[in-house]
């Protein structure tokens, strides 16, 4: 005995719906440097590469900009077409924000947003701030115009970076 069309037609949407489910339960996989991907599932926009914290090469942080400038926050975009990061926010679990303003991110190319001040170039921003924001244990989250967590980058534990979604 055969099922029906409508009976065969239920089945399959029973089947790929449980499959949809399946998919979405399955665990990031880490990379090879043991940091887990956490990006928004359509975006190309990534936390890349940190560096935080440069205090102990310089004694006056709160007064030298070449200091507060070897602290940045690298976003990637991963993609290939260039999308553009005008309402973006960076944030610190602080809560300190830096917004991107007119900025166009090309594919496959990244940008360093530094702590202190200087010339924005298609390369490197500046939050033009004058103290250190990044602390040696931090989380650096990127949210999209919207307000959306995109992606988040948590170091200091284990003295390694994690990438943690909030």
């Amino acid at each position: 005995m055969s099922a029906s069309p409508a009976t065969r037609r239920l089945l399959a949407a029973v089947l790929a719906a449980g499959a949809l489910v399946g998919a979405a339960a399955i665990p990031a996989a880490a990379h090879d440097d043991d940091r887990r991907d956490h990006r928004g599932r359509n975006s190309s926009i990534v936390i890349g590469d940190v560096q935080h914290d440069s205090r102990g090469r310089d004694r006056d942080r709160g007064r030298d900009d070449r200091a507060l400038n070897r602290e940045w926050v690298e976003v990637k975009n991963t993609g290939r077409h260039s999308v553009d990061l005008r309402g973006f926010t960076l944030t610190d679990r602080d809560g300190n924000r830096y917004r991107f303003r007119d900025f166009r991110l090309d594919g496959r190319s990244s940008v360093k947003v530094h702590t202190g001040q200087g010339r924005d170039t298609h390369r490197d921003v500046y939050q033009d701030r004058r103290h250190q924001i990044w602390d040696e244990r931090d989380t650096a989250t990127l949210r999209d115009n919207r307000g959306n967590v995109i992606d988040t980058e948590s170091w200091g534990r284990r003295g390694h970076h994690d990438n943690h979604r909030r």
